[in-house]
């Protein structure tokens, strides 16, 4: 499968660096690639995912500072113009998704409606 030149979404670097520890980890599975898409759920409608998985036929590849992503090309209208970051404070630890197209989001930031 080719890599698409525009990613639709954004990893800032804190992201980009968690993910590269990630894929560092002796557990990791080799082969596999950072997903990142959306099912239906969640308490606002939709909820995403975020998570190594192997590349399928409907997906679309980019490379992302290093991180080889893929996502569904149906999903690409949900997720375009979101970043990702990783926060590690004390308040707060894991992956944040900050997306325009999201007309509102749950609490927990996880869930969001369009």
């Amino acid at each position: 499968m080719e890599t698409v030149a525009m990613a639709p979404i954004k990893l800032t670097e804190n992201a980009v660096n968690e993910i590269k520890r990630l894929m560092a980890d002796a557990s990791f599975v080799q082969g596999q690639v950072l997903r990142v898409g959306v099912k239906g759920g969640g308490c606002s409608g939709m909820s995403y995912v975020l998570g190594f998985d192997a590349v399928e036929a409907d997906d679309e590849q980019f490379e992302i500072e290093g991180v080889p992503v893929i996502v569904k090309k149906s999903h690409g209208i949900y997720l375009f113009g979101m970043e990702i970051e990783h926060e590690d404070g004390l308040n707060a630890r894991g992956f944040v998704f900050r997306n325009p197209n999201a007309t509102s989001t749950c609490g927990c930031g996880s869930s969001f409606a369009v």
